[in-house]
C-alpha cells in the first residue's frame, strides 16, 4: 500500500515569513529583502532613531543589490513569503505589487504598475513587459513575454505568453 505525501498548500492570502528567514549570514537575496523590510520598518516608525537606521539599511540594500545583480527599490509593494532563489538580474518597478508567497527565479523583468496575485511561480528570463493582472496561483513559464492578464491558476508560457488550459497542481489536488 503506497501512502500519498501531501505537500501543504501554500497560501495566497497569508504571508509566510519562514520563507524569507535567514538560516545563516550569507543568503544573499534573504538579506536583501531583509534589508527592504527593515527600511520600510524604519521609514514608518519616523523619528532620529528611524532615520539612522534607514540609512544603515539603505547601505545594506546597496550592497545586497551588488552582490545579487538585482534592481529591487527599497520602496517596492512587495508582500511576505517571497522567494528568490537565484536573485540575479532580477528587475522589479517600484509601483509593481507582489502578493505574499510569490517566488521569482533569475532574470525576471516585472514593470510599472504590474499587479501579481498571491502564491504566483514566475520562471527564469520572464518579462512581464505591460501593466497586467497575474492571479492568485498562476505560473508563468521561464521566458515568457507577459503582455495580457493572466488569470487565477493559470500557466502562460511563450512569446507573446500564451494562457494554456487550467490544470490543478498535486498540491491543490
Amino acid at each position: 500500500m503506497v501512502e500519498s505525501i501531501s505537500k501543504p498548500i501554500i497560501s495566497a492570502t497569508e504571508a509566510d515569513w519562514s520563507r524569507e528567514k535567514s538560516s545563516k549570514w550569507w543568503e544573499p537575496s534573504r538579506q536583501l529583502l531583509k534589508s527592504i523590510r527593515n527600511y520600510q520598518k524604519w521609514q514608518k516608525q519616523g523619528g532620529i532613531a528611524g532615520y539612522i537606521l534607514c540609512r544603515w539599511n539603505v547601505i545594506q540594500h546597496r550592497f545586497w543589490s551588488v552582490v545579487t545583480a538585482t534592481d529591487i527599490p527599497l520602496n517596492c509593494q512587495i508582500q511576505g513569503g517571497l522567494l528568490l532563489p537565484h536573485p540575479n538580474g532580477i528587475v522589479i518597478h517600484p509601483s509593481a505589487s507582489i502578493g505574499p508567497n510569490c517566488l521569482v527565479l533569475q532574470q525576471v523583468t516585472i514593470v510599472a504598475d504590474v499587479k501579481i496575485g498571491g502564491h504566483v511561480d514566475i520562471g527564469a528570463g520572464a518579462k512581464i513587459i505591460r501593466s497586467v493582472t497575474i492571479g492568485d496561483h498562476a505560473l508563468i513559464g521561464a521566458n515568457a513575454v507577459v503582455i495580457c492578464d493572466v488569470p487565477p491558476g493559470a500557466t502562460a508560457v511563450g512569446i507573446p505568453a500564451k494562457i494554456i488550459e487550467k490544470t490543478p497542481r498535486k498540491s491543490e489536488q
